[in-house]
């Protein structure tokens, strides 16, 4: 049946004496925001209470897997800076940390569990045998004698092994923010522990692994809470010690619904596609079920690590704010430095900004304090490479007092002056349109805005008239000058 040496060093590998946790997805897809704030809060237990955080695939459901999920996985966990301590791609002392490459070791505890008389053989048949309804108190396999059942199992007949839960009494659990619950027996089903293809289900192969690779603290989602008595009842089956439980409360786009791929809602990976930094998404993700206390809502990862406490994780679920999201986007990149902005924002202002003429820094500089998403980026500063077709309708602006005639009188002035200017840079174009609404005695704004209209095209721009002209440059700025003046000359207006 099994070679008790084989249980004596697995048993001896156990890490002992040290707080450690386990992110533990199934690769059947890209990573959810759930999924994220999973791996994000596990990891943070780790690394403030000074363990280890550990990665484990769980890819027993076969049916399920989608090819590069794990990939995805690692790339994810990558990029948001949650390195794991143990795992498939790094190793350690509890390995393999695929659970497909464990099935040797699941075949070890299904026996055990079935000498011990907390689990049976049920021979049922398939379309009966895995269905979760099935109820323990009509199948006749539970009566089975041990030398029965291994006698049917060797003669080759089909069977899964389902646990064995007591009719009488209750199970109870103590979860770390829900407190203790307990569970009549008579209302647990008999899970299945092994399919019929020799695979453990999820529910018996993560209390072994939990247990083999000395996990100290289970996070998961309260979906998993009406479970936990039937791992207890594992647990207590093969005599370990039950780890601390942490149930997070799910997160929702409503408050009736909960957020899902197949609905539309966003994965990790469509949120950088839609232009969110990943500090921005991991930030967000902490606070969607966990309050740090106080006011203050950005943390880096290390400032999380330092302040998480399973204490402040709530019982109510969260709600998905996108526009919450944007703002705190938004804050990131303010805070940003301006080589930082510039080294991200230059592949998108050059979807839009062919001309290598332009410099894609100055343009940074300009986008910097007005930006929430990278992906508004390009429509921000498409009119650089062509200005375009706008309505003369666009000059006139009443904050700034002008209207046609009065946009076009600056226009004609404007142009003397930026032409005998030897130096183009910021400061002195600003210096020499202040000095001429001065001396025209209007305000800078009348000067300014019939300015910006003729040079972008657009009643929005990320930058005001003085920081176009220096990207556009000296000989652009007059030629769109002219332009302007053309269309709103009285014989062509």
């Amino acid at each position: 049946m099994y070679d008790k040496s084989q249980i004596e060093a697995l048993e001896k590998r156990i890490p002992k004496g040290e707080v450690r946790t386990r992110f533990a997805p199934s690769p059947t897809g890209y990573m959810h925001i759930g999924n994220l704030r999973t791996a994000l809060y596990t990891y943070l237990i780790a690394k403030n209470l000074g363990g280890k955080f550990i990665l484990r695939i769980e890819d027993t459901d076969q049916s399920r897997l989608v090819s590069d999920a794990t990939e995805i996985i690692y790339k994810t966990m990558r990029e948001c800076g949650l390195s794991h301590d143990e795992g498939p791609d790094v190793g350690g002392p509890v390995g393999p940390y695929i659970q497909t490459e464990r099935r040797g070791i699941y075949d070890i505890y299904a026996n055990i569990i079935l000498e011990k008389g907390h689990a049976y053989r049920c021979f049922c048949g398939k379309s009966d045998a895995e269905n979760e309804e099935h109820k323990k108190t009509s199948d006749p396999c539970r009566s089975l004698s041990l030398s029965e059942s291994n006698s049917r199992a060797e003669a080759g007949e089909s069977f899964v092994i389902r646990q064995k839960i007591p009719h009488e009494g209750a199970t109870t659990f103590k979860d770390e923010i829900f407190g203790e619950i307990s569970c009549n027996n008579i209302e647990l089903d008999d899970q299945v522990l092994i399919k019929s293809d020799g695979l453990p289900t999820y529910n018996f192969a993560n209390v072994v692994d939990d247990h083999l690779m000395g996990i100290t603290h289970v996070v998961r989602g309260t979906e998993y809470l009406s479970s936990t008595p039937k791992y207890n009842l594992l647990y207590e089956a093969f005599g370990w010690e039950i780890p601390k439980y942490i149930h997070c409360s799910p997160v929702m786009r409503d408050a009736q619904n909960k957020m899902s791929k197949r609905k539309g809602d966003p994965s990790y990976e469509d949120l950088i596609a839609a232009g969110y930094l990943t500090q921005a998404i991991l930030n967000y993700s902490a606070l969607l079920g966990w309050s740090p206390g106080g006011e203050r809502e950005m943390f880096s990862l290390d400032e999380l690590a330092q302040i998480f406490s399973i204490e402040g994780l709530s019982k109510s679920p969260a709600i998905f704010d996108i526009d919450k999201l944007k703002w705190l986007n938004g804050e990131y990149i303010r805070n940003m430095s301006l080589a930082e902005f510039a080294k991200i924002a230059e592949p998108y202002i050059r979807k839009a900004v062919k001309n290598e003429n332009y410099d894609a820094n100055k343009i940074a500089e300009i986008l910097k304090q007005r930006t929430e998403l990278l992906t508004e980026i390009p429509e921000k500063v498409d009119f650089f490479d062509a200005l375009p077709e706008y309505e003369i309708e666009l000059f006139a602006n009443k904050k700034s007092k002008t209207d046609i005639p009065i946009s076009l009188r600056m226009l004609n002035e404007v142009k003397p002056v930026l032409s005998s200017l030897n130096t183009w840079d910021d400061e002195s174009i600003l210096l020499s349109l202040k000095s001429l609404a001065e001396k025209l005695e209007v305000k800078n704004a009348t000067v300014m805005w019939p300015l910006r209209i003729a040079v972008s095209g657009k009643a929005v721009t990320p930058g005001g008239a003085v920081e176009i002209c220096t990207v556009l440059g000296k000989e652009e700025t007059l030629s769109r000058i002219d332009s302007a003046i053309a269309k709103l000359e009285p014989q062509n207006a």
